[in-house]
């Protein structure tokens, strides 16, 4: 996580991109407000998906597949990537 609650909530706020990393699956079961789904195993088209010159903020289930999701989007060109870790770290604050 390199983000923290209060952070990722202004940034949501000011427009920044928030991404569910999590399968289809869990993300049917119940995702956070005013996230879309890209699953990381789709995350190399994300480019395709997401603008690289608004901030992304990504989450998962542990952090592990948002913060592998994080590198993907920095090596594809993507200037602001941030990793919330868990979905539960959105309520933290």
């Amino acid at each position: 996580m390199d983000i923290n609650c209060s952070q990722a909530k202004q940034m949501i706020s000011d427009g920044a991109q928030f991404i569910d990393v999590r399968s289809t699956n869990e993300f049917m079961q119940g995702a956070l407000p005013g996230a879309t789904s890209i699953p990381l195993e789709m995350i190399n088209a994300a480019d395709q998906m997401l603008e690289k010159d608004k901030p992304v903020i990504l989450y998962c289930v542990s952090g592990q597949r948002s913060g592998m999701a994080k590198r993907v989007l920095q090596n594809m060109g993507f200037d602001s990537v941030h990793n919330l870790g868990s979905f539960r770290n959105f309520f933290a604050c």
